[in-house]
């Protein structure tokens, strides 16, 4: 008992003089040694003979690093990759913030996304995209209004329109073929929706 309270002395000393870490962690180390042997002692009701001390090394307690570090007066800077210091998680490290709020903070929400004007709609998105396959791409409904209003109730005409508009090379050649064939002839007016719906399509098929 004699021997750890000059052991517990000198680290008070060690304290007061703000002396060198590794100094202390040496009396700790000791004073850990003597606390075994007691506690060997009083277990067994004999002394371990030839206690050893061991110098501080790789094989020093990390609980009494640990504890060192926790009540020493100097603050302690880790250098990268110190084994003795665990880095903290994000749940321990202040100022932490929950994820929904993270997420959040800079996003905008759906329903801004969906307020009219904020974006493009569908329907003039599609109204600009080409198509290969004019006849493809003119729908069921489509096709029965542009037999019925554009064509008259011709069916055959309309579907040798399609493939003879659908077939020239560039844009111009099916403007004039049109305006020749269909527009004076069935006399289509250009003001009506319907047609100008045709001739979006047809622009469409050569963009």
């Amino acid at each position: 008992m004699e021997r750890l309270q000059q052991l517990i002395s000198k680290l008070n000393e060690q304290c007061e003089l703000n002396e060198s870490a590794l100094q202390m962690l040496v009396t700790l180390k000791q004073i850990e040694a003597e606390l075994t042997q007691q506690h060997t002692t009083a277990v067994t009701g004999r002394k371990t003979p030839g206690v050893s001390v061991v110098m501080p090394s790789m094989n020093i307690s990390h609980r009494v690093v640990e504890e060192f570090i926790q009540s020493a007066p100097v603050s302690h800077q880790p250098w990268m990759g110190d084994p003795l210091v665990e880095i903290p998680t994000l749940s321990h490290q202040t100022g932490n913030r929950e994820i929904n709020d993270l997420i959040g903070s800079n996003t905008t929400s759906i329903n801004d996304k969906l307020k009219p004007g904020s974006q493009t709609e569908l329907g003039s998105t599609l109204k600009g995209s080409p198509v290969k396959e004019l006849r493809k791409a003119i729908g069921v409904n489509d096709r029965f209004v542009f037999i019925n209003e554009l064509f008259r109730g011709d069916e055959p005409m309309y579907e040798r329109s399609i493939k003879t508009i659908n077939n020239f090379r560039i844009l111009p050649e099916a403007e004039y073929w049109m305006e020749r064939e269909l527009k004076i002839k069935l006399g289509w007016d250009d003001s009506r929706e319907i047609v100008q719906h045709f001739y979006q399509l047809v622009r469409r098929r050569f963009s």
